[in-house]
């Protein structure tokens, strides 16, 4: 039987509580306002993302349906190719990308102001792209991924399911 290290395993659960714990001053007036254009949306939720970010935005709008918010997940390169016709008006785009400047999210978020349709992004720099071009950002700030390499998403996700859950449940 393998054996594995099982304190480096608790380092990874102390390192993500720790990152949820860090997310709470991005609870005030702007996540607020985001609350509550969630609530009063005469539309639709649409949530977007790449990657893990782009998974992590599946179980999002999931959790918003659920909780009686219209709401589905809208992939990146595929809204450029053809999807963002789902869009109207009176929706409400949430983008989810750690750092803010993917091709995909960049190019989709253009199109998306374009249209005239809201946009509230969960990032980790208000100095993105991304960032620049939302209504409202939920700015996580500099995360440490708990993978030895620190490039695996791990507290990033983690914090943004968590920011997630807190607007789909407040």
């Amino acid at each position: 039987m393998a054996t594995f290290d099982l304190e480096y395993a608790r380092q990874v659960i102390d390192a993500e509580a720790r990152a949820i714990s860090s997310m709470l001053p991005v609870v005030d007036v702007s996540f607020d306002k985001a609350c509550d254009w969630l609530f009063h949306c005469q539309g639709s939720c649409i949530v977007s993302g790449i990657g893990k970010a782009g998974i992590i935005g599946q179980k999002i709008s999931a959790t918003l349906a659920s909780t009686g918010t219209p709401s589905h997940f809208l992939h990146p390169a595929e809204a450029v190719h053809g999807d963002l016709g789902r869009l109207r008006q009176d929706d409400i785009v949430v983008v989810l990308s750690y750092g803010g400047e993917t091709d995909e999210v960049t190019r989709l978020i253009n199109l998306v102001k374009s249209l005239q349709i809201r946009l509230i992004a969960i990032t980790s720099d208000l100095d993105s792209t991304l960032s620049q071009h939302s209504d409202i950002t939920l700015c996580m700030g500099e995360l440490h991924e708990a993978c030895p390499l620190g490039v695996a998403p791990s507290v990033s996700t983690t914090c943004m399911l968590a920011l997630g859950d807190a607007l789909a449940l407040t």
